[in-house]
């Protein structure tokens, strides 16, 4: 693995020009201390100090291939020296390759690709899409969920980040998707929770209307909201729902997709299809933005003779595209879909039990593939949080204690709220997955401290 030589000079000049002039997203600038990054291979990532870390984020989820990947490296330079840019009314032979290998690995009729820079403007445009094919003007989203920052997305969002933000949610309907650890629904086992979070979103149809419901979107599991996996039949009974009433259903595959649950899609693991999906992240791994639409047949057959009112300047961008042929093909070739499937089955997931068994704030591991989340709490009978819902400042030191603990141990870890996510590269390995969980292990007892 390629390191640079460590040189904090080089590293205190990188961060005082960050302080001086970028401002960051979600954040309180002055309280913010970004730690200045000399370079990253594979599932590491290193500091100007000649710190090491194991990336257990994957950057946003999003770099599913690793860091610096040859082969998507060499087809970025390669475009580059070819065609770095071209406006999308043109035919473009990457733009063509790139959405014919994603289509090929979409469910169903949803063969045609829309391009976007990234995950938010994918779910603007299917929404749009929806309500324009609907003639209908309401959507329907889950509270614990995350759909981007743009402005229709941000409403979708059930988290609090939209709080600040929610001014322009006429027409965006939440409701209370499966949860069974923290259920709405007083559920006691899988069953129950499918069956009466079902009943409440027929509910909320009927109050709200069915003939002015267009959409209903979710993720297919959902994220940054805790990697709650839906119970056996609920996406099933969701697509049913919309079939009888006419709604389009769009599942969220920007975190979830491209081999981070060990198939090409989480939707995979539940024989659905929906009539649109928006993806992201991991069709290139983030290395060029670049996000998009699956589009079903139906509703593509809308703007056949009837002009689509959207479009973005850099929509199929040539080096973005050029990135996503090469990482599609690399996944296929290496086998790094199969890896995830593996290692979480093998390796992550039996790890993540015994270390429940052994921590007290540990009350409940979920997820499948490379895409696990540790529901971390200061009382196992009671399901208390360890931090308060959205908590900030005092109210969020032991999770503060327990992301240093990892650090201090070389492991980047993912926090969110009262959770820790473990979500590596879908390219790790036995031996990197075992020492980030062996890091995690140790850090936790931090997180013990605080039990009762």
């Amino acid at each position: 693995m390629t390191t640079t030589q460590p040189d904090p000079a080089v590293g205190a000049a990188v961060k005082a020009a960050d302080r001086a002039h970028v401002f960051h997203s979600w954040s309180a600038q002055g309280l913010i201390d970004p730690l200045p990054i000399a370079g990253a291979e594979g599932s590491y990532m290193w500091d100007y100090d000649g710190n090491r870390y194991l990336d257990f984020t994957s950057q946003l989820v999003n770099t599913n291939i690793g860091h610096q990947h040859p082969k998507v490296v060499a087809a970025i330079q390669e475009q580059a020296g070819k065609l770095c840019t071209l406006a999308p009314g043109f035919a473009v032979d990457v733009r063509s390759e790139a959405a014919r290998l994603v289509a090929e690995r979409t469910p169903g009729d949803l063969d045609k690709i829309f391009f976007t820079n990234g995950g938010a403007e994918a779910v603007e445009n299917a929404v749009r899409m929806a309500r324009l094919h609907t003639g209908r003007s309401k959507v329907l989203s889950t509270y614990r969920s995350y759909h981007g920052a743009t402005a229709a997305a941000i409403n979708l969002t059930g988290d609090p980040r939209r709080w600040p933000s929610d001014t322009a949610s006429a027409g965006v309907v939440h409701f209370w998707g499966p949860f069974l650890y923290r259920s709405p629904f007083h559920a006691e086992n899988e069953q129950q929770e499918c069956e009466r979070a079902l009943r409440h979103l027929e509910d909320t149809i009927a109050f709200e209307g069915p003939q002015s419901i267009a959409a209903i979107i979710l993720e297919t599991i959902p994220g940054t909201a805790g990697i709650m996996v839906p119970p056996p039949g609920y996406l099933a009974g969701v697509r049913e729902i919309c079939d009888r009433y006419g709604i389009v259903f769009i599942l969220d595959e920007v975190m979830a997709g491209f081999g981070r649950t060990g198939r090409w899609f989480a939707l995979d693991h539940f024989d659905v299809v929906p009539d649109l999906m928006t993806f992201a992240k991991g069709v290139n791994s983030g290395y060029v933005p670049l996000g998009g639409v699956a589009i079903s047949a139906e509703i593509a057959a809308t703007f056949d003779k009837r002009p689509y009112p959207g479009g973005l300047t850099y929509s199929g961008h040539p080096l973005a595209c050029a990135s996503a042929v090469a990482t599609i093909n690399a996944m296929a070739e290496e086998r790094i879909v199969e890896n995830a499937a593996e290692i979480g089955e093998k390796v992550i997931g039996p790890a993540l039990k015994d270390i429940a068994e052994r921590h007290p704030s540990v009350g409940e591991v979920r997820g499948m593939g490379v895409f696990w989340a540790l529901e971390l709490v200061r009382n196992r009978e009671t399901h208390e949080p360890l931090v308060p819902y959205n908590a900030s400042g005092a109210d969020n030191t032991p999770m503060a204690q327990f992301a240093a603990a990892c650090k201090e141990r070389g492991l980047w870890p993912f926090l969110n709220m009262n959770r820790t996510h473990v979500v590596p590269p879908c390219t790790i390995t036995e031996t990197e997955a075992k020492e980030g969980l062996a890091a995690l292990d140790e850090a936790l007892t931090t997180a013990d401290a605080y039990t009762v």
